[in-house]
């Protein structure tokens, strides 16, 4: 009997200590002021558990799950303010949150992000990362609703190339590199890599994103090759409780034309997204020279996604991506059906885009978790000109299973990846074929330590071994200081490597014509190392009437031995490596400034990129070593939407040798925003700055046209609008 007395008793002790610990108990104040603060909504998020501040300003969170945990304060009139707390936890006295007050909440701090392989808030990562989410996104969206182009050329620091006058195609560079050095995923997953990134700008939407992260300088060590100047993550939506049901419409003064679908719901066990489009270009001239600044193109879109809720800890989600589209440009009058022996040059770009991802996430306890995840792709494409043809498929797969940790000081992340990289070129000359067969083994892992509440580290290591390029190291470190409520700064660096194809824009450049196939006996993988440095800096001044912000980064990279295409014998072009390297340094600075309804955001990007080969060193083509960007937004909560923008490029060292003008861009966009609709009109380019106007685009005749370096817009003017839904 006594001993059952004592069963029971220390059962009943530990249940006590278990609730204890699982309990939080918190005072809320006013930062400035130090009052207490009534009626402050205190929630654990991704949980129902929530409440209010009483009259005291005292907040008890009972019942929170184990783990780690992100509780969120909101209050009308103060910042949004989230911590990140382990459970349980040990509380001899209610701890003490400081709320900012703010005319507005700043929500950026609360996205989390995946692009690091951690689950952490942006706010708490030592590594910089920059996200455009919310309605940041919807905005750039109503710009371009058809693709991405316009959503990261605004961006400071990255500017989109365009490698065809006449096809629009287009890269990402980031720092002024070469959009080779840019590496795209989805969820994680590399699907825009060599021959399939191809178009790959002008082919996603931005309807059924949920955010956009960016990391600047190597990112190697966490996704592999291909990432020496930057990482592009798309973060696709994922089914909420609620039901997401949009529509858009938009058409443009171009003859242009989009219209797409986005549905999402998650059930009990199950949930779904899907997102259709179709997205109609007519052929365009503004500049009356003959030759299509907008190509005619027709693509359609479905991206189907299920997901299964197995239990609370473990989901699978398998989802389709397809995209098919037929583009031509060229001669005005060929594309309109009058061709003749004059006008008879066109490039017709046909593509099938089709790849599947599965991911299974089980979560062992609180703080472990296990992710395996699977890819394959295919991509078919075929570029066609007068007397020429160059097309090929290939096939990639991913395969990657990870670990993670989420302790009280430390998280950790290990895992193993397996990439396949077959591309087959069709035979349609007496050229060698450029296929290549490449296969990837990697292992990484990454930990991000909590030295103190202010001081974050976050270190990692990669081990990469490639079947022709052999085996790479690479490191990185980041490190976060928080120095206090106003300042924090970052600095992080890494090691690079990109196994070289002869998918670069040079060679898109001239759609492949002519290029040999690499040597492999004499070529080896571009080797790179760089860092970036930032330090940010927030207040509120006038009362807190006025909100400012500002973060100024500064960056550095060198590869090392890229490899470069260069004529050969007769006409053909070969890819050679000769001793040398492209350093690219600067900086950015970004500035924000808030007054009600008012928030107007500036950017300047300094980028000095030069490219050296043995003792010869000269600035690196198509590259605006100054840049600004600025743009007023006015907002009316869920009434309107106004914004102002301008752009400035400064001159650009074109490949011929010669020096491109300097130009400004700007533009307008409005929307009226009702509760399940909106209306919205976007003047793009209302200066109607285009090349054409101070420089030619190509020389020769019409019939035979040999381009030049597109570094300014050659669409000119172009109005859009149209109609969103939300049912």
């Amino acid at each position: 009997m006594i001993n059952k007395i004592i069963v029971i008793t220390a059962m009943l002790f530990f249940s006590v200590a278990a609730y204890a610990q699982n309990t939080y108990k918190v005072v809320i104040k006013d930062a400035k002021t130090k009052e207490t603060l009534p009626g402050v909504t205190v929630k654990v998020k991704g949980t129902s558990i929530g409440t209010a501040s009483g009259s005291d300003g005292t907040v008890i969170l009972s019942n929170i799950p184990s783990g780690k945990q992100l509780i969120q304060f909101s209050y009308v009139g103060f910042k949004t303010k989230v911590d990140t707390l382990n459970f349980p936890i040990q509380q001899n006295a209610p701890a003490m949150v400081l709320m900012e007050s703010s005319e507005e909440d700043d929500n950026l701090d609360e996205v989390v992000v995946s692009a690091t392989r951690s689950s952490r808030t942006i706010a708490n990562i030592p590594t910089r990362i920059e996200v455009i989410a919310g309605e940041e996104l919807d905005e750039k969206g109503n710009m371009k609703p058809g693709d991405i182009r316009m959503m990261l050329a605004e961006s400071t620091g990255i500017q989109t190339q365009q490698t065809s006058a006449t096809s629009g195609n287009s890269s990402i560079r980031i720092q002024g590199l070469d959009g080779k050095y840019t590496q795209i995923i989805r969820d994680g997953f590399p699907l825009y890599s060599g021959f399939s990134g191809g178009l790959g700008l002008l082919q996603i939407a931005p309807l059924d994103l949920q955010q956009v992260e960016v990391i600047k300088g190597a990112s190697s060590t966490l996704y592999g090759g291909g990432a020496i100047a930057g990482l592009v993550n798309l973060v696709s939506k994922k089914p909420t409780d609620e039901r997401q049901l949009n529509f858009l419409l938009n058409g443009t003064s171009a003859l242009g034309l989009d219209a797409s679908g986005f549905y999402a719901q998650k059930f009990q066990k199950v949930g779904v997204t899907v997102y259709g489009a179709y997205n109609h270009g007519s052929a365009y001239d503004p500049s009356d020279i003959g030759l299509t600044a907008i190509p005619k193109f027709n693509r359609f879109t479905l991206n189907p996604k299920l997901f299964i809720y197995f239990n609370e800890g473990t989901t699978l989600s398998a989802g389709l991506n397809t995209t098919v589209e037929k583009r031509i440009g060229g001669d005005l009058e060929y594309i309109k059906g009058n061709g003749s022996s004059q006008h008879s040059y066109f490039e017709q770009n046909k593509t099938g885009r089709y790849s599947t991802q599965v991911e299974l996430d089980h979560k062992l306890n609180d703080k472990e978790k296990l992710v395996f995840r699977n890819s394959v792709s295919y991509y078919d494409r075929s570029i066609e000109l007068p007397d020429y043809l160059f097309s090929g498929v290939q096939v990639s797969t991913y395969s990657e299973a990870n670990y993670s940790r989420n302790g009280e000081k430390a998280d950790w992340v290990a895992g193993l990846n397996f990439l396949t990289d077959h591309f087959k070129e069709d035979q349609h000359s007496n050229l060698a074929l450029r296929s290549y067969n490449y296969s990837t083994i990697g292992a990484f892992v990454q930990n991000t330590w909590n030295a103190t509440d202010k001081f974050s580290i976050e270190s990692g290591v990669r081990g990469d071994y490639h079947n022709d390029y052999g085996f790479f190291f690479l490191p990185k470190i980041s490190g976060l200081w928080k120095i206090n409520e106003h300042f924090s700064t970052r600095l992080g660096g890494g090691l690079g490597y990109k196994a070289p194809s002869v998918f670069t824009e040079d060679a898109e450049r001239i759609q492949f014509r002519n290029v040999l196939p690499i040597d492999l006996t004499n070529t080896k993988a571009e080797r790179s190392y760089g860092a970036n440095y930032d330090i940010n800096y927030k207040t509120s001044l006038f009362d807190d009437k006025v909100g400012f912000s500002i973060n100024q980064m500064f960056f550095y990279t060198r590869i090392k031995d890229p490899i470069l295409l260069t004529p050969g014998t007769g006409s053909t072009l070969v890819y050679i490596q000769p001793n040398g390297n492209i350093n690219t340094k600067g900086m950015e600075t970004n500035a924000k400034i808030t007054y009600e309804d008012f928030k107007l955001f500036i950017g300047y990007t300094l980028a000095d990129v030069n490219q050296q080969t043995g003792v010869t060193a000269s600035p690196y083509p198509l590259v605006s070593k100054h840049r600004l960007n600025n743009v007023l937004m006015y907002e009316i909560e869920d009434k309107w939407k106004i914004g102002a923008e301008a752009y400035y490029f400064s001159k650009q060292r074109l490949n011929d040798g010669t020096t491109g003008k300097s130009y400004w861009t700007a533009g307008l966009m409005a929307e009226k925003i009702w509760e399940r609709f909106s209306v919205f009109v976007n003047f793009e380019n209302l200066t109607d700055t285009r090349q054409t106007k101070f420089d030619t685009i190509y020389t020769g005749t019409i019939t035979n046209p040999v381009f030049r370096d597109i570094y300014a817009p050659v669409d000119g003017f172009v109005i859009n609008g149209g109609i969103k839904f939300k049912l």
